[in-house]
Order: structure tokens, then C-alpha cells, then sequence
């Protein structure tokens, strides 16, 4: 993520505004699928990530 924002930033610096859309389109990416990846591991361990896939069996409370 770091280097695409310095990209970013030293492209619009140099004038070149193809790269630095480039680079803009990957920071972009990068944040939304660091986003997702943050929002699944806070769902926890119960995530299911679809109607088609079945539910988990539900723990088992025995006492040992």
C-alpha cells in the first residue's frame, strides 16, 4: 500500500497522469481487499462466506 501511494504521489510530481492513475487504481484495490480481508477476521471463526456452504457443526460442551 505504501509504495502505491509514493507512486502515486511521485508520478502526479513528474507529470505523468497515466502512472499515476495506475498506481491510484492499485491503492484502491489494495484498501478495498485489505477492507474485506480486516471485516472477515472480525467476523470470527463462524464467517460463511456463501448459502452454499454448509453452517459449521456447533461446538461440542463436554466435560472432561
Amino acid at each position: 500500500m505504501v509504495w502505491a501511494i509514493f507512486g502515486t504521489v511521485v508520478f502526479i510530481l513528474v507529470d505523468r497522469p497515466g502512472w499515476a492513475a495506475a498506481c491510484a487504481v492499485l491503492w484502491l484495490v489494495i484498501t478495498i481487499d485489505f477492507t474485506l480481508v480486516v471485516r472477515h477476521m472480525r467476523q470470527g471463526p463462524h464467517y460463511q462466506p456463501g448459502p452454499d456452504v454448509p453452517p459449521y457443526p456447533p461446538p461440542e460442551n463436554r466435560r472432561r
